[in-house]
């Protein structure tokens, strides 16, 4: 019955996909003797904890939670931050019985919500469909423990690996259904990024069009500061939040690009491309905790080469290009040999339409390489 409740609270945790980060998605349900008291998720990011919800739900009915069991998703938490710790409500409500997902690997918790529980007397059960609860917050696991972002690089190709046909026209390779997924990631995921290439390219907005959708910060790589001041990347910035990484110090067009909306992010070195591990930080630093990479093939190889990618979206169409000079979803120097490669695991393949999405988590960190 364990598997039962948690199963539900997973299912609230989903809803508020897209409207937590950075903080987790959580979802909690209260039981006494087989049946449901009172549920709740965490909505939104300054809200209600989903512990608290769920108490709420059953105040509102007059109904008394004494000596029941509270399933929770994730260890509740036992600070303040911006609500109170929801340890204080479950012992305040004299909660039975807690029964957890996931440890929370936040150092302000860490195992101490569990604790201050079984030192109240609540009796406390852990790991209870403990995969599905990480999996359900890979983002803020990965986010909590190395204060960067968690980078989803996704690219659609061909049946053949192509990106776009030998004159550059990518437009479509998949169907509808593959496309309104790629929306829903953007709601999902707080940051997109791409190469100026592509801004070049295809003038695109980058923005979530799904209805009532947020859509991501959008985060530029432009070591020249080529970006013209007529995209539509510049036109918007006024309405979605827009980050343009550049080693190019022109102060005319920094303010002009500043005074549209965008925030510029200088980098110093020797380097003329921009230092993606050190970009990573600075994005982690604002509280940017996952980053969909929608760029080309050359930003696509050295985000591997950074080491900074941990999951691979691969769309792939139910059509063929053919052309020698076809793009590739992955350009770069690529390894010289094949035990140098980026190694894969398979995470999952789902049909969309006449299309493919196969998911990859990445597993070994550094590419060796050679550049001419």
């Amino acid at each position: 019955m364990d598997e039962k409740y948690m199963s539900m609270a997973i299912d609230l945790a989903k809803k508020a996909c897209g409207y937590t980060n950075p903080n987790p998605m959580v979802g909690a349900v209260i039981v006494r003797d087989g049946q449901i008291l009172g549920k709740g998720y965490h909505t939104k990011c300054g809200c209600l904890h989903a512990e608290r919800e769920a108490l709420k739900d059953c105040s509102s009915r007059g109904v008394s939670v004494a000596g029941a069991t509270m399933y929770v998703t994730l260890e509740p938490c036992c600070h303040y931050g911006k609500t109170p710790p929801c340890t204080e409500a479950i012992i305040e409500n004299k909660i039975g019985k807690v029964v957890v997902g996931s440890l929370d690997p936040n150092p302000k918790v860490a195992g101490k919500g569990i604790d201050i529980l079984r030192e109240h007397g609540i009796e406390v059960v852990t790991g209870v469909m403990e995969k599905e609860c990480d999996d359900l917050n890979e983002v803020f696991m990965h986010y909590i423990r190395n204060k960067k972002p968690f980078v989803v690089m996704k690219y659609a190709m061909t049946a053949d690996g192509k990106i776009a046909t030998r004159t550059g026209k990518s437009q479509w390779i998949t169907g509808a259904k593959a496309r309104s997924q790629v929306h829903k990631d953007r709601h999902r995921y707080a940051g997109i990024m791409v190469g100026i290439g592509t801004v070049l390219a295809d003038d695109p907005t980058l923005n979530c069009r799904l209805e009532g959708g947020v859509s991501p910060t959008r985060i530029i790589c432009d070591s020249g500061l080529r970006i013209p001041l007529d995209s539509n990347i510049v036109k918007t910035a006024d309405q979605y939040e827009t980050i343009i990484a550049t080693r190019f110090e022109d102060r005319e067009k920094i303010g002009l690009l500043e005074k549209a909306g965008c925030k510029i992010l200088v980098q110093d070195g020797k380097h003329d491309r921009i230092d993606l591990v050190d970009l990573m930080d600075k994005i982690g630093g604002m509280g940017i905790d996952s980053v969909l990479l929608e760029g080309g093939g050359q930003l696509n190889w050295s985000a591997l080469e950074a080491g900074i990618v941990s999951k691979v979206q691969v769309y792939i169409g139910n059509k063929i290009f053919g052309g020698k000079d076809a793009k590739s979803p992955v350009g770069g120097w690529g390894v010289d040999l094949p035990d140098q490669a980026k190694s894969l695991k398979m995470l999952g393949v789902e049909a969309l339409g006449q299309d493919l999405l196969i998911e990859y988590r990445v597993e070994n960190e550094v590419v060796e390489c050679s550049q001419e």
